[in-house]
């Protein structure tokens, strides 16, 4: 998508675009969270490596350092 062109984005889309524009490359949640959905959409892009964890303090230790 260059600046000419308009896409129209649902929350959750728009959040993961913001992700990727911004240059996330790792992405860690955990089923039943708000953030769920956005993670979904995340892990649409190639660039982006999204996993899911088992609960928070998983998903917090798989930061990359």
């Amino acid at each position: 998508m260059n600046a000419s062109e308009q896409t129209l984005l649902l929350g959750n889309a728009a959040a993961a675009r913001g992700l990727y524009e911004a240059g996330c490359s790792f992405v860690s949640s955990y089923p039943g969270t708000p953030s769920t959905e956005i993670s979904e959409e995340a892990a649409k892009y190639d660039e982006i490596y999204a996993e899911w964890a088992p609960n928070e303090k998983v998903a917090h230790a798989a930061l990359p350092r």
